[in-house]
């Protein structure tokens, strides 16, 4: 019966042992950071652990907060900002962050979902502030840079009361809503069906343009080049013309049997040509004589 009790009791020892034993020691990785709570208060002098290990606490009475050392992301929901022009962008941002203060971080927010929650309201209001200063050219294409860069200032400044160092913030994107999108998609076209229209009946008249001249310029050379044709066939025929009547001038006989000959070949060129006349004809007085004489 002793025997019996004394095993109980050892047993619940034991087991007491390692309840308390498990209560008492933690350990922290290497991208983790600790907050030991003594009845939801730091514990003066070792409130924040850091160094990766084993370490220990007063079980029952303190309790642990992890929070991470590595660099989180955080992303917001898309919103509509003004821009300084009046135009309305659609703008979704992000930014990264880093808990430099653990301590003041639980003071301040708790958790990181509710530090998340309160970044992010942060970042909305700082793109408001900063991209309301802006116009559309200046967001989206010319001064992108520069904005965030204002704004990952104005973020950090504010993220230092929760005990956060902010690394980088970007605008992911920035477009015109879907409604301004399709009206300016809309107005683009019709800008460039005017310009093309603008464009084809500038092609059109300088076709027509070119089309006159060419014609024009093809009726001058023609004309041209007939009317020097013609002088040059007039000063052919003059010198034919004055060839002809010096060979007359020289050899009248020679000169009328030649003509006779060209006549006699002119008339005879086709072969279903039919001369009906006198046998006694001048037009045969070299088939009679030779020497031209009439026939008789």
């Amino acid at each position: 019966m002793r025997s019996s009790t004394f095993g109980l009791f050892a047993s619940i020892f034991v087991i007491a042992l390692i309840i308390v034993t498990g209560g008492s020691v933690f350990t922290i990785g290497q991208n983790q950071q600790a907050l030991v709570l003594r009845l939801g208060e730091p514990v003066p002098g070792r409130a924040l652990v850091s160094d990766p290990g084993l370490h220990f606490k007063v079980p029952f009475l303190e309790n642990v907060v992890m929070f991470d050392k590595r660099t989180l992301d955080l992303e917001t929901d898309k919103q509509e900002v003004l821009a300084a022009d009046n135009n309305r962008i659609e703008v979704d941002a992000f930014l990264r962050y880093r808990i430099v203060d653990a301590l003041t971080f639980y003071q301040s927010v708790g958790t990181i979902q509710r530090g998340n929650n309160q970044l992010g309201s942060v970042l909305n209001s700082a793109v408001r502030r900063v991209l309301g200063e802006a116009n559309m050219m200046q967001i989206v294409r010319d001064n992108r840079a520069v904005l965030m860069s204002k704004i990952r200032a104005q973020v950090d400044q504010e993220a230092s009361k929760f005990g956060v160092s902010v690394i980088d913030v970007r605008i992911r994107r920035a477009d015109l809503p879907r409604q301004i999108s399709e009206k300016v998609f809309s107005r683009m076209q019709t800008e460039r069906a005017r310009e093309a229209a603008e464009f084809r009946a500038q092609g059109s008249e300088q076709s027509q343009r070119i089309t006159a001249k060419a014609d024009r310029d093809v009726v001058v050379l023609r004309a041209e080049a007939q009317r020097q044709a013609d002088q040059i066939r007039g000063e052919g025929d003059a010198e034919r013309n004055r060839i002809f009547a010096e060979a007359y001038g020289k050899d009248a006989d020679f000169f009328a049997f030649y003509r006779s000959m060209q006549a006699y070949e002119a008339s005879m060129k086709n072969q279903d040509t039919r001369l009906i006349l006198n046998p006694n004809s001048s037009f045969f007085r070299f088939f009679v004589n030779p020497d031209g004489g009439k026939a008789k």
